[in-house]
């Protein structure tokens, strides 16, 4: 063992691979069994005339493969909102589920349920892109607002930044709860399937809905990864070293509110994905943001798949809200980093 770190290339690579391994294991598991040979097959050979072939292909294309898209698009969406934003805010606690930013696009996307339906035309609420448009809307308000609250003369607070994301999320619930009361129950269902979290309603449509969301982020990170570098030096060191720091902070405000907003107009309020990965990653690859970022959009469609599976799994036939899962897994994870942070500052 020489000691050097594994290349990007390898690190990407494998990831990768384990991605695809997780797509057709999750693939073949559900009520109806299917094998992962025949998974394959099916995937290779969809024109098949079989007729077991042809149930395969109506399982996969229909129900099983949209929803393996769909966990993960999203956990590379949530993965990605939550490594920018613990780069913006310079801490590894920053997560758009614990600050308010996804209960902020879940109000925008509940308020598009309920006011849409009246105010917009029916073919207009029945298209799958208002939601995510409305939720990245949200988003994008509310990190800004975050931002400004907790952050002075460059520096970020952390006790700030979470007591501002605690009252954000409560604004942001009070207004669903508002909205809840108000829907029928059409609407009523809907808001309940954002406020718990899952992938069960995943369609083609929706999945195309969010992409261009997810293209948008693998795009950003050759032009934001050293920035976020520098960034985490301090903003005056990033401005000396060259760096448009306000542009640069605009542009990452952005790409969590269209990671988080999308993710959630979509799959509800999924929390802790966003301080899971990039947290674990760090342990593994280091801090580098250019690799640190497509790192974690692809660990966390990993993490997302894996407890999409879990979830409709464990208490089969019925389905666990991925967003309970999530919660098992995350808040322990949390209040471990807190201790951690606690402990750094008293010693």
């Amino acid at each position: 063992m020489s000691g050097r770190a594994a290349s990007p290339l390898t690190v990407m690579v494998f990831l990768v691979a384990v991605l695809v391994i997780a797509g057709v294991i999750s693939a073949s598991i559900g009520a109806a069994r299917i094998s992962l040979s025949r998974v394959v097959a099916t995937i290779l050979s969809p024109d098949r005339d079989v007729a077991s072939a042809a149930r395969d292909q109506l399982i996969l294309l229909s129900i099983r493969l949209p929803r393996v898209a769909m966990a993960s698009v999203v956990g590379a969406l949530l993965a990605t909102a939550g490594t920018v934003m613990q780069g913006l805010f310079r801490n590894p606690l920053a997560d758009p589920g614990l600050v308010g930013v996804s209960a902020g696009a879940g109000l925008a996307a509940a308020t598009m349920i309920v006011v849409g339906d009246k105010a917009l035309s029916v073919a207009l609420t029945n298209s799958p892109f208002p939601l995510p448009i409305a939720a990245f809307l949200g988003a994008l308000a509310t990190t800004s607002l975050l931002y400004r609250i907790s952050t002075r003369q460059g520096r970020t607070s952390i006790a700030m930044m979470l007591l501002a994301g605690l009252a954000l999320g409560a604004l942001a619930g009070a207004g669903t709860g508002l909205l809840v009361f108000l829907a029928d129950d059409r609407q009523l269902r809907d808001i309940t399937f954002w406020m718990l979290g899952s992938l069960a309603g995943a369609t083609w449509p929706k999945i195309a809905a969010i992409v261009p969301f997810l293209a948008l982020s693998l795009l950003s990170f050759p032009l934001v990864g050293r920035g976020l570098d520098l960034l985490a030096l301090g903003e005056t060191e990033a401005f000396h070293m060259g760096i448009a720091v306000q542009r640069l902070k605009r542009l990452l405000i952005i790409l969590v509110a269209a990671a988080a907003g999308a993710a959630v107009s979509v799959s509800g309020v999924i929390g802790f994905v966003g301080i899971i990965v990039p947290h674990l990653l760090r342990l593994v690859i280091g801090p580098g943001h250019r690799l640190l970022l497509p790192a974690s959009a692809c660990f966390g469609a990993i993490l997302l798949l894996t407890a999409d599976t879990f979830a409709r799994t464990i208490v089969a036939p019925a389905e666990l809200p991925i967003g309970i899962v999530t919660a098992v897994i995350g808040a322990p994870f949390f209040l471990f980093l807190l201790i951690k942070q606690h402990a750094l500052l008293v010693s």
